[in-house]
């Protein structure tokens, strides 16, 4: 009890002492990369102890992260494996090998350095990058996949010297930031292309190529389209998840894939990270050979935690879980909720306040049950100015001032034959699903006692 009341105490002094973007907004962001050098110089510069893998784009990369990182697992490396935010507990964003970072660990790092980040100064992000390059050191990890949190040029992660960098795809997404058309939004990822590290594009359009291709020949390094090396077509699809034909362009070999993802959007990150493994099985001399591929791709959940993306939560009624949260991440969830077939259909959804919510809402289907709520965060949008912005766009709802009493109410309402979808936000999805959980326990331990009486 008494490591577990050290760890409540850890994470409430950096989530309310340090600023912090998905609580506040922009405000936290450090612009530039000085707080993280200086951390990282005081550590002994730990992100320079492994080879990484660098990972930025607006939709795709935590899923691209963790399924490349579950190859690299079962291919028999050790693998850190750093993501944001997180969902349910903080130490999902620093993980070896799936295995989340021990609470004591997280309680000893903070303590032993608690007069340095006061001295510094720095953002939680900056914190937490850090805190994951330690531990990657400590544990003498083979690879880091390292996911940006935003953008890319001034990312905390941006200090990594990695052996490969991946772009997903560029479309609109945190404008206040990163500007306010794709070629701004596309030059802001590519500053994670470095001098002679081969970078991977996952998705090509004409806005965003000639960015690319100025920098990659600013650092003299290489540019590999995914799309010009592998083609997926779907043979498959189910709420556990999908499997694929994939056709290599150049050698025209083709592979089957299973994958427990069953999002329709992870076709193009399951196509990146086979693009990925060429070029570390070319570039860095490893052996990674389509069986593993196979396995790792079938068990992506399992080997790296991953959550969150088209998760299927419950099957009767069925609730479906995805963090998608900018009108391109809500296009392919909403096409996909679309054809899935239900008596009734509900969803409950809620936003962040410096998102396009009126565009966002834009992708949501007419004829549904609308919930609206806030998050349990300074930055949500209160779920009363939500559901005004609906009624503008033609979706009617009611709306809660929380997470638990929107998901309560939508269940109170369906049959077993009805379907909800819980989306708009990664913290939504957090609360969804710490409360799902919760519930579950509840009604089981019920039954056990009714039983037992």
């Amino acid at each position: 009890m008494e490591s577990q009341s050290g760890y409540k105490d850890t994470l409430h002094y950096l989530y309310e002492r340090l600023p912090m973007f998905s609580r506040t907004g922009k405000d936290a962001i450090k612009k530039d990369l000085h707080n993280i050098r200086r951390l990282c110089t005081e550590l002994g510069n730990p992100q320079d102890s492994f080879r990484s893998i660098h990972i930025a784009g607006t939709n795709g990369k935590g899923s691209t992260s963790h399924a490349l990182a579950s190859v690299l697992s079962e291919a028999g490396y050790k693998v850190g494996l750093y993501t944001s935010p997180h969902l349910v507990d903080f130490r999902e964003r620093i993980r070896i090998n799936g295995v989340p970072v021990p609470e004591q660990w997280v309680v000893d790092f903070v303590a032993a350095r608690r007069e340095l980040i006061e001295s510094i100064q720095p953002s939680f992000f900056e914190v937490t990058v850090a805190m994951a390059f330690q531990f990657f050191m400590e544990e003498k990890i083979d690879f880091a996949v390292i996911e940006t949190g935003l953008g890319g040029r001034l990312d905390s992660t941006n200090i990594i010297t990695p052996i490969l960098s991946i772009i997903t795809n560029i479309d609109y997404d945190h404008k206040d930031v990163l500007g306010n058309s794709l070629e701004e939004i596309a030059a802001e990822k590519a500053g994670i292309i470095k001098p002679g590290v081969p970078a991977l594009i996952g998705e090509q359009r004409p806005e965003t190529d000639s960015v690319f291709f100025r920098a990659a020949l600013k650092q003299q390094t290489t540019l590999y389209p995914a799309e010009a090396l592998w083609d997926l077509v779907k043979t498959g699809s189910g709420l556990s998840g999908q499997s694929y034909k994939a056709v290599h362009k150049v050698r025209m070999e083709m592979v089957d894939i299973r994958t427990d993802l069953a999002g329709s959007y992870q076709m193009y990150n399951l196509r990146n990270v086979l693009a990925a493994v060429e070029i570390l099985n070319a570039a860095q001399g490893l052996n990674i050979g389509t069986e593993v591929v196979q396995r790792a791709l079938a068990a992506v959940r399992r080997l790296s935690g991953l959550r969150g993306r088209w998760e299927l939560l419950a099957e009767q009624p069925v609730i479906i879980a995805d963090v998608a949260h900018n009108p391109a991440g809500l296009t392919e969830v909403m096409r996909q909720w679309k054809d899935l077939p239900a008596a009734e259909k509900f969803i409950v959804a809620g936003f962040v306040r410096d998102k396009d919510v009126s565009e966002a809402l834009g992708c949501f289907p007419q004829g549904m049950q609308y919930i609206f709520c806030q998050a349990d965060i300074p930055r949500a949008l209160p779920a009363a100015e939500l559901v005004a912005t609906a009624a503008e766009r033609g979706l009617a709802g009611s709306y809660y001032g929380t997470v638990r009493e929107a998901v309560a109410a939508a269940l109170d309402k369906m049959s077993p034959q009805d379907a909800l979808l819980i989306t708009g936000s990664f913290f939504i999805v957090g609360e969804a699903i710490s409360y799902l959980g919760e519930r579950q326990l509840r009604i089981a331990r019920a039954g056990t006692a009714a039983a037992a009486g």
